[in-house]
């Protein structure tokens, strides 16, 4: 699980194409940035909270969040979610772009599993609307055993339909077995949601819903039956989001996986691969993109990947955490193009992390976590970057955040990051572009705005989520 780990420290009780980069004449995207507070109820958990700096108008109800994702749908309609750090829940925002999104609520703050046992939400979650306007919610969950003392993880599907307000959204278990990083798409009112076997070979399972996402059932993994390759990913890969073609039967899968030689030997996974399927995911074929020499780490996290739905074009996206490659696919990703820089530039950034992609018109753009220091270094100063590819050229490394959204390490290593220290961040934010104008919407964790204090006087850092828009 690479969710929200600060929940189980506080316990229950705190409930073919070769693209061209060049920076000059390329245009210089700008932003906006405005914080989303989630809220709950403090009253009786102990804990005071507050501003990490004047100004910034933490409400003292504030849940915090991190690890954000959005959506949009065909109407301009826009979804944010982002794990909420104090209790369990998801708080979600709606509205368009440009516009400060209206909370529509905390989502699975109890789920339903069997008998009188529930449970808890709010460990992973990526978000969607589909085509009927419906808005799709994939979560990872905390369901405890039938003695409370022990718990494992699954899945579920938070449905709300169109029109529909939180209360009205409705729950589906699609598995409760050892699960891990959920990831959702669509095509129409077809649905299709990928996610870690987290106990046993981590391949990656596949559930389809073709009822606008009332049921679900399951279909192939898009790692087992590759040959050599499933060799190479089986124990030992890293899974980005699933992403469907709206216009094709296309659909991809991207992931990081290592060597057969290094299995359960080493977590750096260098290889770069996109499966894709033409029948709903039943039967897929994985095809290399890149490959870099063992022993270096591509998964920096997560490799990411978009369709650009006005061209077909499939790019992927990830990092070795220095420098951010983009590779692209005209042809439904069975060859790509040599990866292209995308973050060397006069800012001198020597770290990267977290990229994220979202391509529309033959506009694309790229965001990540840069850093001009070390990863580990507590001095290192951390800021949201923006590489955006309009007219055929790329301007690099813009600036998002008006502020550091990060001092101090990051740690990548999810549930191996010692007592989830330096994991204010989490493990990932998203980008994506407004239908409407196709200017880039970005949500992104800070962990420089809020905090928080126990009852034995120790004071935290708070996450909150950032939305930023592109003027």
């Amino acid at each position: 699980m690479r969710g929200n780990k600060l929940l189980w420290a506080l316990g229950f009780a705190v409930v073919a194409l070769t693209l061209s980069v060049s920076a000059a004449g390329a245009a210089t995207p700008t932003f906006t940035n405005t914080t989303l507070f989630g809220t709950w109820d403090p009253t009786g958990s102990g804990l005071t909270i507050g501003a990490a700096f004047a100004g910034s108008g933490t409400p003292s109800n504030s849940s915090g969040g991190s690890e954000p994702a959005i959506a949009f749908a065909d109407d301009g309609t826009m979804a944010v979610d982002s794990l909420a750090w104090l209790p369990f829940q998801d708080n979600v925002w709606t509205g368009t772009f440009g516009m400060t999104p209206t909370p529509f609520g905390a989502l699975d703050q109890s789920i339903s599993i069997h008998g009188n046992r529930l449970g808890l939400g709010s460990e992973d979650a990526d978000i969607e609307y589909t085509s009927a306007g419906t808005m799709l919610l994939a979560d990872l969950n905390v369901i405890p055993n039938a003695n409370g003392n022990q718990a494992q993880f699954g899945v579920d599907v938070v449905r709300c339909p169109a029109g529909a307000d939180a209360a009205h959204c409705t729950t589906t278990v699609v598995d409760q077995t050892n699960s891990d990083r959920p990831w959702i798409t669509h095509r129409g009112t077809t649905a299709w949601v990928s996610y870690h076997d987290s106990g046993n070979s981590t391949l990656v399972h596949v559930q389809m819903s073709t009822d606008d996402g009332r049921t679900w059932q399951k279909v192939s993994s898009p790692i087992a039956g590759q040959g050599a390759d499933t060799g190479r990913a089986t124990f030992d890969n890293e899974q980005g989001p699933i992403v469907a073609d709206p216009n094709s039967s296309y659909l991809y899968d991207v992931y990081a996986a290592g060597e057969r030689q290094t299995k359960s030997k080493s977590g750096d996974f260098n290889n770069i691969f996109v499966s894709r399927s033409t029948d709903g995911g039943k039967h897929w074929e994985a095809n290399l993109v890149y490959h870099a020499p063992v022993g270096t780490a591509l998964n920096n996290i997560f490799p990411s990947m978009a369709v650009d739905q006005t061209t077909g074009t499939v790019y992927a996206v990830w990092t070795d955490a220095h420098t951010v490659w983009v590779s692209s696919s005209t042809d439904h990703g069975k060859t790509w193009s040599s990866p292209s820089d995308v973050s060397t530039s006069a800012v001198g950034l020597a770290t990267t992390l977290m990229p994220w992609i979202a391509a529309r018109g033959d506009k694309v753009d790229v965001v990540f976590y840069g850093s001009t220091g070390a990863q580990d270094s507590a001095s290192s100063v951390w800021n949201v970057y923006d590489s955006q590819l309009s007219s055929g050229s790329w301007s690099i490394d813009n600036l998002v955040s008006n502020m550091p959204n990060r001092v101090g390490a990051v740690c990548t290593g999810g549930s191996a990051c010692a007592g989830n220290v330096n994991r204010q961040l989490l493990d990932l934010f998203e980008v994506a572009e407004d239908p409407i104008s196709g200017k880039a919407a970005i949500i992104y964790t800070n962990s420089q705005i809020s905090m928080y204090t126990t009852p034995d006087g120790v004071m935290h850092q708070l996450p909150e989520v950032v939305l930023a828009f592109e003027k």
